[in-house]
């Protein structure tokens, strides 16, 4: 089936921006692959300290403006702008640009381009953000989740969605939309990077978390179950892959509970780095809140590592086959339980391990890519 020739991409944060995450990637990726088969794919973004404000990368024009909240407005000028073909979207268009299709990134609240932009959209989902809307204050939490799960559903009451796991597709349908109109398209994977070889279990247990560190993430309940572990008198290490602005009170968190010297924040860091430190790691904790699907989940069973989550997270059912490829948990007690029952067991973990690494061995970009360009298409066509 042939990609559209003109695809818009709105999404409130690029992969570049220090609160880039698995969302992020995922239409990223996306876009790649659609920029690669010979669409036109342009992604209207927020701007960050040291990001152009426009950039090629990937095949994809990449156009920042505006920040956390203004990235908003800023985009649908942009698009408003473009229809009168002015502005850096129209690109010195001797028409209105008008895109094939658009996707709405929908990441708590949409960009609302349907009001704007004469062309299909298809909205993008990844999780419901109930469980989140708390930490932006009780006024703006309250506003943003009206919109989403009020104004929204009621706007692209017609439009298709797509979403990345099953438990995601159940909460759209508890707002109120349509399961046929969803389409459950999950994460892709890129191969392991070239110069990663498997790694001989080092001394001691190593856990790793490879997420954002921001509060939904619960980042506390790793290191309450690393401080458990030590308590018990195991030899036990985590390594934190990633960052965020709550990165602060994760550190004095670990030093009130005394495994300073047990913990390690990587930050950002590259995909080798990234992959070396999985390679290295016996379990993959993710004790967030909330999850769409849990793209880390994956890269740890690249190397044969387990995940242990949280049942309640929605996402992490579908990515984790409890007691299969995983384990899932009910709170931050079974977590901790569950943390170092795996750990005394070499063997289950191994077989843990690798029945994930199987799962996931046909996962690619480009399938996932497939999927939504066909979705695209339909979209285009009703």
């Amino acid at each position: 089936m042939n990609p559209p020739t003109d695809v818009l991409l709105l999404c409130w944060r690029d992969t570049g921006h220090p609160q880039g995450g698995g969302s992020e990637r995922y239409l990223e990726r996306v876009g790649a692959e659609l920029a690669a088969r010979g669409s036109r794919v342009t992604l209207l973004t927020a701007g960050y300290p040291g990001a152009p404000r426009k950039q090629m990368r990937d095949g994809m024009l990449i156009l920042r403006a505006g920040g956390r909240l203004s990235v908003y407005p800023r985009a649908l000028g942009t698009m408003l702008a473009a229809r009168l073909h002015r502005g850096r979207l129209a690109g010195g268009l001797r028409a209105p640009y008008r895109p094939d299709v658009v996707v709405d990134t929908q990441n708590g609240v949409p960009f609302f381009a349907r009001l704007v932009v004469g062309a299909p959209t298809v909205v993008l989902v990844h999780h419901c953000h109930r469980e989140q809307w708390p930490v932006a204050g009780p006024v703006l939490a309250r506003i943003g989740w009206w919109i989403e799960s009020r104004v929204s559903p009621r706007l692209h009451r017609r439009n298709r969605y797509v979403t990345v796991s099953e438990p995601s597709a159940n909460e759209l349908v508890a707002l109120g939309v349509d399961r046929a109109r969803i389409s459950v398209v999950r994460n892709g994977i890129d191969p392991i990077p070239a110069g990663i070889e498997p790694s001989e279990a080092g001394p001691g247990l190593r856990l790793i978390a490879v997420s954002r560190l921001v509060p939904h993430k619960q980042i506390e309940d790793a290191l309450a179950v690393l401080a458990g572990l030590v308590g018990d008198g195991i030899d036990a290490h985590l390594d934190v892959v990633g960052d965020g602005w709550w990165a602060e009170r994760l550190r004095g968190r670990t030093a009130s509970l005394g495994i300073a010297g047990r913990v390690r924040f990587h930050g950002h860091v590259s995909e080798q780095c990234k992959h070396r430190l999985l390679a290295a790691a016996d379990i993959h904790l993710m004790p967030s809140r909330k999850e769409g699907w849990g793209l880390a989940v994956v890269e740890a069973a690249q190397h044969g590592v387990p995940t242990i989550g949280y049942r309640s997270s929605a996402g992490l059912v579908d990515s984790i086959c409890d007691g299969h490829t995983g384990l899932l948990v009910d709170d931050a007690a079974q977590l901790a339980a569950a943390t170092a029952a795996l750990g005394r067991d070499g063997e289950r973990r191994r077989m843990l391990g690798e029945a994930a690494r199987a799962r996931f061995a046909d996962y690619s970009w480009s399938r996932t890519a497939d999927e939504f360009a066909a979705v695209l298409t339909g979209a285009m066509r009703r």
